[in-house]
């Protein structure tokens, strides 16, 4: 049957059609929310754990039904800083000067200026993009040299804030701070740069919301609440922070939704981290301790950020991936905990800093609907530095050679396939110790977890485990294979020299990466310089 129009129909209809056109292009660009938890381990996640797993966690486990749960989804370290630098590069982070540890207090940037990441390559594409949370990845504080002792004194337990401190304080948070986030690809920040570090205030795009005058008070530096003194607003207290964050992370949501272009939204929580800064509602809601209480409040704020979406009516136009930095801290009562019966790396061995699996192996979830299947689960081997990789396919782009050197696409599992994307894998400890992943190989530089795991053979420099039939890392097999030890060094020497673990030209490491094992001539060199 056909149709004839009026003339003003098919004008209207004329006009309408590019309209039509933009918002059928939009579409195939989902928003992106990143909800990237602090320390949370793979078995803090009931849906990961539901046998040994005591902490309820509706709202992640909701996601999950709702989208697919990868079981071998890993951060690229066992701490914060080298992971983030990962997730949102694309890189490994020891190709960069950050082999061992995390960027220390008043750091500089880790991301280098022209670094592509996630944000850069979603603003390329017509996206708008915003950082709510914890940062950890250096700034450009502008510190004066001739100063630098007094801005970064942090006298033990309690200090009285003098006029010389103030003076200092004063001329450097009412400067803009460079080297944030708002300079490596984001429209927008608001976070606490670090919750448990100095300054001790918000920090909105490249300034502090107000000028910290006070020492923090003694009394938050005790109990699993911040761990470095140093200049606070004052007042300022730590159970504010998370809420805070759910209600700006709420709040771009429903801003960003109406608009045409689509929105990325990195939102790395502060929690379960310490401080362990639980709100009043939520203490001993969990039954076990103050840890799996904010475990809880996290939780809710995860459900807070859907519910948004979902009231916004742009939850069936978003891919959210969950994931977390590192497995649980082991400071925070863990043995309690298992005495209790909730395991937070489930049956996973060591925590976080470690080598171990517990230390990496992480929740890992994506729910993108119409494309990932509900309820779904994925045991291929993933790294969350295939985010950039994942998005360039999204786009329908190519990243160039010098971008996202260690990301590989998951568009495939996410589309059902069950064939490997990545074969190999690098994850480090603390010290910097790698475990390499070759299938269901698994090769650690070192006799024990790099970290503070304690255990290990010691009579045996390297660990070699088959994961396939060993998860949790019971079987040192490296003593009975040395052929396949030899491989994996070597394996682990191509991924170093290469500058690159996927196809493509050859790019320099940022400075000489460190070997591992470290030599026994190294060693001693080590310990008679300490």
């Amino acid at each position: 049957m056909h149709t004839t129009l009026t003339p003003l129909a098919a004008l209207a209809a004329l006009l309408l059609a590019p309209l039509a056109a933009l918002h059928a292009a939009d579409s195939s660009k989902p928003n992106i929310v990143i909800l990237y938890a602090d320390d949370l381990g793979y078995g803090d996640v009931r849906c990961y754990n539901p046998e040994r797993g005591k902490i309820s966690t509706p709202h992640i486990d909701k996601l999950a039904a709702q989208g697919m749960r990868f079981t071998d989804g890993h951060s690229s370290s066992g701490v914060c800083s080298p992971s983030r630098y990962t997730l949102l590069t694309g890189r490994y982070h020891w190709r960069t000067r950050l082999q061992a540890g995390i960027v220390p207090l008043w750091g500089e940037p880790l991301i280098a200026p022209d670094r592509v990441t996630i944000a850069t390559l979603a603003k390329q594409h017509g996206y708008r993009t915003t950082c709510i949370g914890k940062w950890h990845l250096g700034w450009d504080w502008p510190i004066p040299d001739e100063r630098a002792v007094v801005f970064k004194e942090k006298p033990k337990g309690a200090g009285t804030a003098t006029e010389a401190h103030r003076a200092v304080w004063r001329e450097v948070f009412t400067q803009p701070i460079g080297g944030g986030p708002t300079t490596r690809g984001f429209d927008y920040y608001f976070g606490t740069d670090v919750p448990n570090h100095p300054p001790f205030c918000f920090i909105e795009n490249n300034r502090t919301v107000g000028i910290p005058s006070d020492f923090l008070d003694a009394e938050l530096l005790k109990n699993n609440q911040a761990s470095i003194q140093g200049p606070a607003l004052k007042d300022w207290s730590l159970e504010p922070i998370l809420p805070a964050l759910g209600d700006r992370a709420v709040k771009f949501i429903a801003d960003s939704a109406p608009k045409e272009e689509p929105f990325l939204l990195y939102l790395p929580f502060t929690s379960p981290h310490t401080p362990l800064s639980v709100n009043y509602e939520w203490k001993g809601k969990s039954g076990l301790n103050l840890f799996a209480d904010f475990v809880m409040e996290t939780d809710a704020v995860v459900g807070r950020v859907l519910d948004a979406l979902e009231k916004s009516g742009v939850a069936e136009t978003t891919m959210v991936i969950f994931t977390a930095d590192n497995g649980c801290a082991p400071y925070i009562g863990v043995g309690d905990l298992e005495k209790r019966g909730h395991y937070p790396s489930g049956p996973l061995r060591g925590y976080k800093a470690d080598a171990w699996e517990g230390g990496h192996r992480v929740p890992f979830i994506v729910r993108w609907p119409g494309k990932v299947k509900p309820g779904s689960t994925c045991d291929q081997l993933v790294q969350q530095a295939d985010l950039i990789a994942t998005f360039a396919t999204v786009f329908e782009t190519q990243l160039q050679d010098n971008v996202g050197e260690d990301s590989v696409s998951l568009l495939p599992l996410l589309k059902g396939d069950d064939r490997p994307v990545r074969e190999t894998a690098v994850n480090c400890s603390i010290s910097g110790v790698p475990s390499v992943r070759q299938g269901k190989w698994k090769y650690i530089a070192a006799p024990g977890s790099g970290g503070w795991g304690k255990g290990g053979d010691q009579s045996h420099p390297v660990q070699l485990y088959n994961l396939a039939n060993d998860i949790a890392e019971t079987k040192n097999l490296a003593a009975a294979m040395p052929e396949k030890v030899a491989e994996m060094k070597a394996l682990l020497e191509r991924l170093i020299t290469d500058g690159r673990s996927t196809p493509g030209v050859k790019q320099p490491n940022d400075l000489t990466v460190k070997r591992h094992p470290v030599p026994v001539a190294d060693k001693t060199k080590s310990n008679a310089s300490n």
